[in-house]
């Protein structure tokens, strides 16, 4: 009975430090939109890309996930294993948001973009909306294509 009740609490607790510990080497950027910063964790392997913001459970304020694509395309997000309401904006190869979805947690739901996207950026659900931050509005300080 000790062990298996010590197992509940071990468990997702080691969960979570794997899951801090992967973040920590991902390279973080700082992004501007009117006037708004985010520190934004970057992943452009296919392989980063697939695990995203999976197994998380909180995110700090301002803080979220850019995603890098190799060309502008049709880009589609979903939350499986994702624990965070998340809002993602599609962005085009200029910076500029093409449109902004809302995710719910787990939901295998694909969220697409609306036209052809070179990046992604997933926040807290509702930070776009509570800054103020619509389709059209320009994302500053994105990695240029050929720097990646």
């Amino acid at each position: 009975m000790f062990r298996r009740t010590l197992a509940c609490f071990v468990a997702p607790a080691l969960f979570a430090i794997a899951a801090i510990a992967s973040a920590a080497e991902l390279p973080v950027i700082t992004l501007t939109v009117k006037g708004q910063k985010i520190v934004a964790e970057v992943v452009s392997t296919p392989e980063q890309r697939a695990k995203g913001l999976m197994n998380r459970f909180s995110l700090q304020p301002d803080h979220g996930m850019l995603f890098v694509f190799e060309q502008p395309q049709p880009l589609g997000f979903w939350m499986k294993n994702t624990y965070i309401p998340l809002s993602i904006a599609f962005v085009d190869p200029t910076g500029r948001i093409v449109n902004i979805e809302d995710m719910k947690p787990q939901d295998e739901t694909t969220h697409w973009s609306r036209g052809f996207a070179l990046y992604a950026v997933e926040m807290k659900q509702g930070w776009f909306v509570a800054k103020g931050i619509n389709p059209g509005d320009v994302i500053n300080g994105l990695p240029p294509v050929a720097l990646r």
